[in-house]
């Protein structure tokens, strides 16, 4: 395979860190087992195949003594410490051990997908990668990078599950293999005898027959099913991106009613699953041709050695279970020498998952080695500092400057400018989750909240969601109640403990009422708004500022909004205005406010 060294670095460099991790002596040691439990079953079928060689011997001599003795009791013999096990014992420990094999495999599983899970987590929320990541990717579920950003629900969730237990499974079976060719050549060789060839004498025949067989068998199966890595690859990425078009559909169901979108709709999911569809005949045509080719390949190898073997045993060279046996030492090697050809669709779909899982924790670590171009330091004073701020967009184009800005602590400010002049962006800037760009930002000390124009309404109780992020617990019921009545929800009081699906059940008005509720519950020292009362009518907006300006009094207020009626409740102005030089905008300073509290 080409690139076969960068996959298999990438493969390895997911799988080393859960066994030098914290529970590294745990995860070892249930390999270690699974594996000795893998090799018992290795060396109980070698039991099985001179088991087998003695039971058609005694089927052919008509020995019922010998038939019985080895179905139950065992019988002498020349080798196992001079007894051969009777079947029973035999089957009852390999079933014992089948049974736990399993059990301990899925326990690794399990423990292995946790843990794996909780650190692409770690990483994917560390400095807010999921937000850089989000802010970077492209239609075509790459990256502008190019590196793989598409769906991280579905890596995490899917891949990393897929991950985990292709790689035991794969692993365990070549390993398996390859213990059972090294057991099984050394009993085929020694039944083979030689074939004289062109009066040339060939130990070992049947071995060197399996070889070329298996040879064979690999070579074609590679070539009919390498397409099914790139195949197996894009499937897991339009079907995840079908899923994610229907959940966003349901998150904005209202919107789309109201705009009657569902024949727009209906045709985009048409359109996405197309493309599943599409990939699947392209999956479907070529799994065809491989299973008709590993159909036809298993089915001869069932014969193919009985063949080989029988001119010896018309000859009278080999009794009945010499053959038996040799049929069944040369289907084993044939089997572990054939591992690449069974295994083929899954190691085309191990690869894919690998690909996506490196791909997403470069993405990962890029965004981290990104982050910090915009500093945002502590500050020692009570205003917050900011010093040749140059913010621009992730294409690298110029949005918005500003230098040597103060904005001082419990002053309310509004900040005003065109649409799309880079306002938000300021904001987020401040809270020191924009990437792109450079500059220094000097907060000081304090809690600080910041309400977008759409607020979060995370899954749960209503309560649950007034007081996020904190811990509902912190909060007493008459504070939560309070809250909502100062911000106009009072009504909602009665279902705090309600679970349902807040951000669908409110309006859009209510929400953002919710979220300064949110605010009058949390005491922010600095508290920055983000239109975050555009929702609401005027008269409801005034009245919420005035909520705010009157219950937090000591706290800074920061303010982007449009309309008129919020200056008031401001005591500055910084204006969004366009710059002289290089495109984006500046900012400056505006006009004095009233600041009427």
């Amino acid at each position: 395979m080409k690139s076969l060294g960068p996959f298999l670095r990438d493969a390895w460099a997911l799988a080393r860190p859960y066994f030098a991790s914290e529970e590294k002596w745990s995860a070892r040691a249930l390999l270690a087992a699974i594996v000795a439990l893998n090799l018992s079953l290795v060396g109980m079928s070698v039991v099985l195949s001179f088991w087998n060689r003695a039971f058609y011997n005694a089927l052919q001599d008509k020995d019922w003594t010998a038939f019985v003795e080895l179905l139950f009791l065992g019988r002498k013999a020349d080798n196992f410490a001079g007894v051969m096990p009777g079947f029973c014992l035999v089957a009852a420990v390999y079933i014992t051990v089948a049974i736990y094999r399993t059990y301990l495999n899925q326990w690794l599983q399990i423990n292995w997908r946790r843990w794996m899970t909780e650190r692409l987590l770690e990483q994917w929320f560390a400095e807010r990668a999921y937000y850089h990541l989000s802010l970077t990717s492209t239609q075509d579920g790459g990256a502008q990078d190019g590196l793989g950003t598409d769906n991280p629900d579905q890596r995490i969730a899917e891949d990393v599950r897929q991950y985990v237990t292709s790689t035991l499974g794969l692993g365990l079976g070549l390993l398996s293999s390859v213990v059972s060719l090294f057991s099984f050549v050394t009993i085929l060789w020694g039944l083979s005898g030689a074939m004289v060839v062109l009066g040339v004498s060939i130990p070992g025949y049947m071995v060197w027959i399996a070889v070329a067989y298996a040879l064979v068998g690999s070579v074609l199966t590679h070539w009919v099913g390498k397409p099914l890595v790139g195949l197996n690859f894009q499937e897991q990425r339009v079907e995840a991106d079908y899923r994610f078009s229907l959940a966003r559909l349901r998150e904005n169901a209202e919107g789309v009613a109201l705009h009657r979108g569902e024949a727009a709709e209906h045709r985009a999911l048409s359109q996405r699953f197309a493309a599943i569809t599409a990939n699947w005949w392209a999956i479907m045509r070529r799994t065809k041709l491989l299973n008709g080719l590993t159909a036809g390949y298993g089915q001869v190898a069932a014969i193919f050695p009985i063949v080989v073997a029988a001119p010896r045993f018309f000859a009278g060279e080999i009794p009945l279970g010499a053959l038996m046996q040799t049929a069944g030492a040369f289907g084993r090697v044939e089997d572990s020498l054939s591992w690449f050809v069974n295994a083929y669709a899954s190691l085309a779909s191990w690869r894919a998952t690998v690909g996506r899982l490196a791909t997403f924790q470069r993405s990962i670590a890029a965004a981290h080695a990104n982050a910090g171009g915009i500093a945002v330091l502590d500050g020692e004073g009570p205003d917050l500092l900011v010093h040749d701020l140059a913010l621009h967009l992730p294409d690298g184009g110029r949005l918005m400057e500003a230098d040597r800005l103060r904005l001082s602590g419990g002053e309310a400010t509004l900040v005003t400018g065109r649409s799309g002049s880079g306002k938000s962006t300021l904001f987020r800037a401040l809270a020191g989750i924009w990437p792109f760009g450079r500059g220094q930002v000097h907060r000081p000390p304090g809690r600080v909240l910041f309400l977008p124009q759409r607020p979060y309404l995370p899954l749960g109780s209503l309560r649950q969601a007034v007081t996020y992020p904190d811990d509902p617990a912190t909060h007493d019921d008459q504070a939560v109640r309070a809250a909502l009545d100062s911000a106009g929800l009072g009504h909602l009081a009665p279902e705090l403990d309600r679970e349902m699906a807040w951000a669908q059940r409110l309006s859009g008005g209510e929400q953002q009422r919710l979220a300064v509720a949110r605010a009058l519950l949390f005491k922010p020292d600095w508290l920055y708004l983000d239109e975050a009362t555009s929702s609401v009518d005027g008269e409801a907006e005034a009245q919420l500022y005035a909520a705010l300006r009157r219950m937090l009094p000591t706290t800074t207020i920061v303010s982007i909004a449009h309309r008129a009626g919020v200056a008031p409740f401001h005591d500055r102005e910084l204006r969004a205005e366009p710059g002289t030089q290089g495109g984006g905008t500046r900012l400056v300073e505006g006009r004095a406010l009233a600041g009427v509290p």
